[in-house]
């Protein structure tokens, strides 16, 4: 339910685990389940039928994983830079997406764009992800392009409220 850069720890020959102590759950049971209580929320990695409906699922988790990956090509920025988290929510909903960075080809945002398919049905399985970036990784070629990154375009910044936007 948050998988996002922070959750993410790296190990020895660079393996990478999914670590979350605040939103853990068991959901054993169900591959889809609720929010139950209020408290702070990982806004700008959320799907929209999790903002707005509290429904949680793998098809939630891929949109989360699509944003995770702008993080990584934009080498840990905010997702959505300079937007309160109200206005994100808003826009989300109403179909706006992270814009692909400049120096990021277009074939690795593609992938991202597929992870934030309205209908969470569209949405890529993981399994699916794994054999996209597999052929991608089989190409050799840069999928990011570091010469090209705009040290402007990305920030993370706190507000006057204390919101990280």
């Amino acid at each position: 339910r948050d998988l996002a850069a922070r959750n993410i720890l790296i190990g020895e020959n660079h393996i990478c685990k999914v670590a979350d102590f605040g939103f853990a759950r068991d959901i054993m049971n169900s591959l889809v389940y609720e929010r139950k209580s209020e408290g702070r929320l990982p806004i700008r990695w959320m799907a929209p039928e999790s903002l707005y409906d509290n429904m949680f699922s793998v098809k939630s988790d891929v949109w989360s994983f699509g944003v995770l990956v702008w993080e990584i090509v934009t080498l840990g920025s905010t997702p959505y830079p300079g937007i309160p988290a109200a206005e994100v929510m808003r826009k989300v909903r109403d179909g706006y997406r992270l814009d692909k960075p400049e120096h990021c080809r277009r074939e690795l945002y593609n992938i991202m764009y597929y992870c934030w398919d309205k209908d969470p049905k569209e949405r890529p399985t993981f399994n699916e992800l794994v054999d996209l970036l597999e052929e991608l990784l089989l190409t050799e070629t840069d999928y990011i392009q570091l010469e090209r990154f705009p040290d402007h375009s990305y920030y993370n910044m706190v507000s006057l409220s204390g919101e990280k936007l």
